[in-house]
């Protein structure tokens, strides 16, 4: 269906493109032309040609850049190249068969003028070239939300926190805690009193008893 949309179109932007380019074209140059003659210019009365070759402008861009399809970008650039490549086989019957007495608006409409500067034989190339992009008429690829849901309901979730670590199923749950290197605080056995009212500097009692097989040191 798209294609079918694509071709409409091509057809109607293609000859209301000449008639805009046309009118645009024309009083472009009569305007500029008056200025020169008369010595002076009033940039109002180059508005109406500017917005003709805008209007133009724009329908050509949406033709050869929408991805939509390249039927429609194909048709028109035939289209318009074809008259200018007429001019090669049979100049004068071409020329003659371009009605260029019209008016639209009040305003001359020379469809023969261009055709013989060539601007429509250079915008139906760029319309032609517009279709050669194979890649760019591709369909659009699938959203990046559809990705990312169907990434997050493959992915298993976990139900621990920050604060349960290790896991409740990893092995190493019965492990001692990680320290910090401090001693251990389990206070250890006193060491036993001197009694007797003895100074703490004293020293040790001497043992009573010697072994039999002993001498003394003298």
């Amino acid at each position: 269906m798209r294609h079918l949309w694509s071709f409409l179109a091509g057809l109607v932007v293609a000859p209301v493109t000449w008639v805009l380019v046309t009118l645009g074209q024309d009083g472009s140059s009569r305007t500029i032309g008056r200025w020169a003659e008369i010595g002076t210019f009033n940039t109002a009365n180059l508005i109406e040609p500017a917005v003709y070759l805008g209007v133009g402008g724009v329908l050509l861009g949406l033709l050869g850049t929408l991805r939509i399809s390249p039927l429609g970008p194909l048709v028109a650039g035939l289209l318009l190249v074809t008259p200018y490549i007429g001019m090669f086989v049979a100049p004068f019957a071409v020329r003659d068969s371009i009605p260029d007495n019209q008016k639209v608006f009040g305003d001359p409409l020379p469809l023969q003028l261009p055709v013989e500067n060539g601007t429509l034989f250079l915008i139906g190339l760029l319309l032609l070239m517009a279709t050669f992009s194979v890649q760019r008429w591709r369909r659009w690829p699938a959203p990046a939300t559809e990705t990312a849901a169907t990434t997050t309901e493959e992915t298993p979730k976990r139900d621990f926190t920050l604060t349960d670590w290790p896991p409740l199923d990893s092995p190493d749950r019965d492990t001692p805690p990680i320290t910090l290197a401090y001693p251990d605080s389990t206070p250890t056995e006193p060491l036993p009193r001197r009694t007797g009212g003895e100074s703490p500097w004293s020293a040790p009692p001497r043992a009573t008893n010697k072994p039999e097989d002993t001498t003394g040191i003298r």
